[in-house]
């Protein structure tokens, strides 16, 4: 890779740092190109960026985003995105079924974060589970007077019946 070439990779991850809510570290180690193309496509699918780096890029690309902490080590996999919930999630879910797969640490916001605060963001509800929820409350009022029309409905038709 040539130094212009570093430089635009550097410029690139740097702004997609920037934007992202959510920047986690994954170490890959021992992995097969099969298994991180799979995770690729699960990223991909979320909406979510990948990409294997060297750590002095990435450290380049962090302290120019304005992240300051970051200390890389051996492999490492960033993966970024706008909803830090959905990006830890999906890297949680992915650890899992591959043991190999490791979250080290992240951004969240503008705050380092380690492996245990990645996990417990993945522990909570995503913005679809909230949106079901609270379409779930706006419309139990009218649920529940459509059921009590229906019961009032069949009650009257089985006192008409008798």
């Amino acid at each position: 890779m040539t130094r212009s070439e570093k430089e635009a990779l550097v410029a690139e991850l740097s702004d997609a740092f920037k934007e992202a809510g959510c920047v986690v570290i994954c170490d890959f180690k021992g992995m097969s190109v099969k298994e991180l193309e799979a995770f690729r496509t699960v990223g991909f699918e979320a909406g979510l960026g990948a990409r294997v780096v060297k750590n002095t890029l990435a450290e380049l690309a962090f302290k120019n985003a304005g992240v300051e902490g970051i200390e890389l080590r051996e492999t490492n996999m960033a993966v970024w995105g706008e909803d830090p919930i959905a990006v830890a999630k999906a890297v949680a879910n992915f650890a899992k079924e591959n043991e190999k797969f490791v979250i080290k640490g992240g951004v969240i916001g503008d705050e380092v974060v380690d492996a245990g605060k990645i996990d417990e963001y993945s522990k909570l509800l995503g913005r679809e589970e909230l949106l079901g929820m609270l379409l779930s409350v706006w419309t139990a009022p009218l649920r529940n007077m459509v059921c009590g029309l229906d019961n009032l409905a069949k009650k009257r038709a089985e006192e008409e019946a008798a």
